[in-house]
């Protein structure tokens, strides 16, 4: 990503958090042209896959990215708007749609949609982050407007110095001004949309010379938005005749897949394929050849770091069989990304291996 001041333009989140059938091949084509910079050959081709299938959301998801890329930001509100009214439960179409409002600085229309997005989903951080970007850019709208009334408020002076001061240190730390990141569907990929080459700043107001030195008063206490209700996690049950060998069926499970997340961060793809069941069954159509192939190239051919940090992981076993379900966050030196994810599991010498890897809960 080129900046988290503002970000999560995505595509991934959003698709893997749908149970809907997609054209998983037509979507990873889209993906790949977009992470190529080939924005009209994805929307052609997106397009083209939704002629045949209008209601797939991830193209459409794809779709927005694509449109957003090309600055055609009200093409862009439009798809992920209408994502919205088709499925209301998704928090990404509104974080995306709330990332092209800030860049047209409509604050107060980005301030609603991050609202919904952690409505419908009180975890997504990314959300949360923008939320408080979003709040800063409004407070500095309403400093100016008090000081345009009163140039001699100090008070206000104060404030706007110690807000510009909050926004210049988050754009120093991510390196840009505004920009929004896109979580990926197969695998994590994300592609962000353009920032503007410098988001306009109302010039300060004249600070008059006081008769005698003035004492800024300080700052007052900003009351943070209200905290998300956390999500209910529904615990996985545990056979009462045996629970201790429950738990340590679960933790040996856990610990498979957090080595598996930290294999694909350290970019070390024997270890990372290693965790793959001989049985496992690739995604689409593809044979195994050609996905480790490909695992290959997208694990340890991709310049610069991978980070895979996996988070509200809930499992179930039954035997030598497990499902586990969570949220993955990926972020590359290019891509950031957000998706929920199925991993099927069985117990084989000793080692829970992978044998399907859904996206969404499955």
């Amino acid at each position: 990503m080129k900046n988290h001041f503002f970000y999560a333009l995505g595509a991934s989140v959003l698709v893997a958090t749908l149970h809907a059938p997609t054209a998983f091949a037509a979507v990873t084509d889209i993906q790949s042209l977009i992470e190529k910079g080939q924005y009209e050959a994805a929307l052609k081709t997106a397009d083209a896959d939704l002629g045949a299938t209008p209601k797939d959301p991830q193209t459409r998801f794809l779709k927005g990215i694509a449109l957003a890329e090309m600055n055609r930001a009200n093409d862009a509100i439009a798809v992920f708007q209408k994502l919205t009214e088709d499925y209301p439960e998704l928090p990404e179409p509104y974080n995306n749609l709330a990332v092209l409002y800030a860049q047209q600085r409509e604050f107060n229309k980005a301030k609603s949609a991050l609202e919904m997005a952690i409505r419908t989903h009180p975890s997504y951080a990314t959300a949360h982050e923008n939320l408080g970007d979003v709040y800063a850019r409004l407070a500095s709208q309403a400093y100016n407007n008090a000081l345009q009334l009163d140039s001699a408020n100090v008070a206000a002076q104060s404030k706007l110095a110690l807000i510009r001061e909050l926004i210049t240190v988050s754009t120093r730390a991510s390196g840009a001004t505004m920009v929004a990141s896109a979580p990926a569907v197969a695998e994590p990929v994300a592609v962000a949309p353009r920032a503007p080459s410098s988001a306009p700043v109302a010039p300060a107001a004249p600070q008059p010379a006081p008769a005698a030195p003035v004492t800024p008063p300080p700052p007052p206490a900003v009351e943070p938005p209200p905290a998300p209700t956390p999500p209910v996690v529904k615990p996985a049950p545990a056979t009462p005749s045996t629970p201790a060998v429950a738990s340590n069926t679960q933790d040996a499970v856990r610990s498979a897949v957090e080595n598996w997340a930290q294999a694909w961060s350290n970019k070390d793809v024997a270890t990372y394929l290693a965790h793959y069941a001989s049985n496992f069954d690739p995604p689409g159509a593809m044979s195994r050849h050609a996905w480790e192939a490909q695992r290959k190239q997208r694990v340890g051919g991709k310049p610069g770091d991978i980070n895979v940090t996996l988070e509200d992981i809930e499992i179930t076993t039954s035997g030598k069989a497990a499902t586990v379900y969570f949220r993955q966050h990926y972020r590359s030196s290019g891509f950031n990304g957000s998706t929920d994810k199925t991993l099927r599991l069985v117990r084989s010498n000793g080692r829970w291996l992978i044998t399907q890897e859904l996206i969404g809960r499955q």
